[in-house]
């Protein structure tokens, strides 16, 4: 079972979960952070890090979110790691609270 990262990452791209994580799973796109499920090797340390609570295991994914199960695989093949923390993004701060922006995600 991997971790996702849910829509509450997206315009805000917070890395602190990068820096933890040991296997670097993560994957870069420019305005969202995806897991690669065939890298995760579900140690949870990731979780706790998320300042937006955007990252749950596969099985706790919100019913409203699931479709990131998906498109976490999906992005994961396409972007490249990210293995180093970096600063979120401008407005991260403003778009944290925002709620349905799925539509703000760029590929």
């Amino acid at each position: 079972m991997a971790y996702v990262v849910t829509e509450a990452c997206i315009r805000c791209k917070y890395t602190d979960c990068v820096d933890v994580c040991p296997v670097d799973c993560f994957r870069e796109g420019p305005n969202f952070l995806v897991i690669d499920p065939e890298e995760c090797i579900d140690c949870t340390l990731c979780v706790a890090e998320c300042p937006v609570e955007a990252i749950y295991a596969e099985d706790d994914v919100p019913d409203d979110q699931r479709r990131f199960i998906a498109l976490n695989a999906e992005l994961s093949r396409e972007w490249k790691a990210i293995v180093e923390r970096k600063e979120p993004l401008p407005d991260a701060d403003e778009w944290a609270k925002v709620k349905d922006k799925l539509d703000q995600l760029e590929r």
